[in-house]
C-alpha cells in the first residue's frame, strides 16, 4: 500500500481529563468498540497487573491512579487509530504535556457532576499551544448532573474554546433517557449496560415525529424540541475548519460506563479528527508524506522489573517509513542505530512489528542511547521542537545519605531526568549542588524508589521553597552575565547547560522583570 493510502488511514490521539472523569472507562469502551478487547474491565485489570513496561507500579496499586502513559494500537473501520491514554493525576501532569506533543487531536472527558477542574485547565493550555483539535465527551450523565447548557457555557468561558453540541441529552441522572444527534438525527435510548454495545437506535428525521413522544414521553419531547431549537440559534455550525485549527469543540453527551454515546463519538471522531500532521523543525516543517524517515521520542518508560534492565522510547513517526532492521540516524549522538525488535501496544501486550507510517506510536527497546525530545531520520540533521520542559511546582535538594554511592547516585538522577521523571537543576557556585524540580509531591516517591531499587544509591530530599524556576534569555549577553552574577544565589543551570532563575516568590519574580525588561523569563524550555 502507498505511503498516501497509510496516512489517510491512520489517526493519533490522547484521552485526556482530570483524574475520576472516566477517562480510562472510555479508553476500554473505545477498544471493545473496536475489537482490541472482548471483555470491559481488561484495560483497568492490565493496567495494574502488567508488567511488561511497569513494575513499579505499586504506587499506582496503592493509590488506584495511572502514573504513566498508556499507548494502545487498534483499527476499527478501515480506520487504523494510535490511542494514548494519559495519565489524570497532577503530580505526572508532565508525562501528560509531554505525549500531547505525539498527537495530532485530542478527546477530553468532563464528568458531568464536577464540570471543569483545574486540572482539565492546564491541560487545555497545553492544547491551545499547538491549536490541538478538541473534541469534548461529557461523562457520567446516568448520574445527577449540572444542567449541560451550564456545562457548555463553563467549558466555553473556562478553556477559552467555542462548543458545538454533536449529540444532545434528554435528561440527566435517573431520569436520563438517551440522546438525540443533532446532525443524523437519530434517536439514541439509554438502557444501562457495563458489558455490551448499545444497538437501540430510531431514526427520527423530525422531532415533530409522534414515535419522539411514544419513546420518551410528552413532556420530555416538548423540552428537546425546545432546547434543540434553542441550540441551533445560538451556537455556530459545526465547522470542519474551525475545529481542525482548535477554534471549536464539538461536544457529546453519554455514560462511559454503560457503553452509550460512545459509538457516536468514535464514528465521528474518525470521520472529522486529522489524518497525521506536518511537524515543525528547527531547520524545516517536515510533511508526513515525505519519502524519507523522520520521529523523534517523546516518552521513555524503564522496566523496573528487577531481572530486566531494558528500558522502552516510545517515538512518534513523523515521516516517511520506519522498517525494522533499518540503520537510521541519531541526530543527536551523531551516530548510526537499528533496532531489531520495534513494537507495538495494546496496554501491556507487545507486538513485534516490520514497519510503522506517519502517526504511529512504537516502543524502541533503548539501552540508554534516548533522551525525550531526540529525533531520528534518514541522515537530514534536524530536530523536532514542541517537547517542552514545563517549570516545576515542587523542589527538593538532593542529599546523597551513602557516599560510597555517589557515582550510582549521580548516574540514576541524570537517567531518570533523562526519562522526564522530574527535572534536574545545578547550582554549580554551591559545589554542584543537585535540586530536583517536579510537578507534584508523588513524583519524588517514584524517583526515590528508583534510585534505590534500579541503583542502589540513596538519598534524602530537603524542601527548598521556591516558586518558580524560569530560563532565562536576552538579546544583550552582557545585561544576562551581569544580571547572573549579580543572583548568584538564585542562579542554576539545566541539564543543557542553560541558565535557570530559580525565583524564591510570585512578588520577586514580578520586581525582576520589571527592573530588568531586557531579560525575558520564560515558564518553558523551549523558547526560541
Amino acid at each position: 500500500m502507498s505511503l498516501l493510502k497509510e496516512i489517510k488511514k491512520r489517526r493519533t490521539f490522547a484521552i485526556i481529563s482530570h483524574p475520576d472523569a472516566g477517562k480510562t472507562t472510555l479508553t476500554e469502551k473505545l477498544l471493545l468498540f473496536g475489537g482490541a478487547i472482548q471483555v470491559a474491565g481488561a484495560v483497568k485489570s492490565n493496567k495494574i497487573k502488567k508488567t511488561a513496561t511497569s513494575d513499579f507500579m505499586e504506587i499506582e496499586r496503592q493509590r488506584g491512579i495511572s502514573v504513566s502513559t498508556s499507548v494502545m494500537a487498534f483499527e476499527y473501520r478501515d480506520t487504523y487509530i494510535n490511542l494514548l491514554d494519559t495519565p489524570g493525576h497532577k503530580d505526572f501532569a508532565e508525562d501528560t504535556y509531554r505525549t500531547l506533543s505525539a498527537v495530532d487531536s485530542v478527546i477530553l472527558v468532563i464528568d458531568c457532576v464536577k464540570g471543569v477542574e483545574a486540572q482539565t485547565e492546564k491541560l487545555m493550555e497545553v492544547c491551545r499551544m499547538r491549536d490541538t483539535p478538541v473534541i469534548v465527551f461529557i461523562n457520567k450523565m446516568d448520574r445527577e448532573g449540572q444542567d449541560p447548557f451550564d456545562l457548555l457555557d463553563e467549558l466555553e468561558e473556562k478553556l477559552s474554546i467555542k462548543v458545538r453540541p454533536v449529540t444532545w441529552p434528554i435528561n440527566i441522572g435517573a431520569r436520563f433517557k438517551g440522546v438525540y444527534q443533532l446532525f443524523n438525527k437519530k434517536l439514541n435510548l439509554f438502557d444501562p449496560n457495563v458489558t455490551k454495545i448499545e444497538k437501540d437506535i430510531i431514526h427520527i428525521s423530525d422531532l415533530s415525529d409522534p414515535r419522539l413522544v411514544e419513546e420518551v414521553g410528552e413532556e420530555d419531547a416538548e423540552v428537546l424540541q425546545e432546547e434543540v431549537e434553542l441550540i441551533e440559534g445560538v451556537y455556530d455550525d459545526l465547522s470542519l475548519e474551525a475545529y481542525r485549527s482548535g477554534k471549536l469543540a464539538p461536544v457529546f453527551f453519554g455514560s462511559a460506563l454503560n457503553n452509550f454515546g460512545v459509538k457516536e463519538l468514535l464514528d465521528t471522531f474518525i470521520e472529522i479528527a486529522p489524518e497525521p500532521l506536518p511537524r515543525t523543525t528547527d531547520t524545516r516543517l517536515i510533511e508526513p508524506t515525505e519519502d524519507k524517515f523522520s520521529g523523534f521520542v517523546f516518552k521513555i518508560h524503564a522496566n523496573l522489573d528487577p531481572r530486566h534492565r531494558d528500558r522502552i522510547a516510545f517515538l512518534r513517526v513523523c515521516s516517511g517509513k520506519f522498517e525494522r532492521n533499518k540503520f537510521f540516524h541519531h541526530v543527536r549522538l551523531k551516530k548510526n542505530v537499528r533496532f531489531s525488535s520495534p513494537a507495538t501496544f495494546l496496554a501491556s501486550r507487545k507486538n513485534i512489528v516490520e514497519d510503522a507510517y506517519p502517526g504511529d506510536v512504537i516502543g524502541l527497546y533503548d539501552s540508554g542511547t534516548f533522551k525525550i525530545g531526540d529525533t531520528l531520520t534518514e541522515g537530514e540533521k534536524l530536530t523536532f521542537n514542541g517537547i517542552p520542559s514545563f517549570s516545576p511546582e515542587l523542589f527538593r535538594i538532593v542529599v546523597n545519605t551513602d557516599p560510597m554511592k555517589s557515582k550510582q547516585l549521580a548516574k540514576g538522577l541524570k537517567q531518570l531526568t533523562d526519562e522526564g521523571v522530574a527535572q534536574l537543576f545545578t547550582q554549580e557556585h554551591l559545589g554542584n549542588q543537585k535540586i530536583i524540580g517536579t510537578v507534584g509531591e508523588l513524583q519524588f516517591e517514584v524517583i526515590q524508589y528508583r534510585l534505590k531499587n534500579e541503583y542502589k544509591a540513596s538519598c534524602r530530599f530537603e524542601h527548598k521553597s521556591f516558586y518558580k524556576a524560569c530560563w532565562l534569555s536576552s538579546d544583550s549577553e552582557e545585561e544576562l552575565d551581569n544580571f547572573v552574577k549579580r543572583k548568584l544565589k538564585y542562579i542554576a543551570t539545566d541539564k543543557a547547560g542553560n541558565y535557570v532563575y530559580m525565583s524564591p516568590s510570585e512578588w520577586i519574580l514580578e520586581t525582576e522583570r520589571k527592573n530588568h525588561p531586557k531579560i525575558q523569563f520564560h515558564f518553558t524550555s523551549e523558547f526560541e
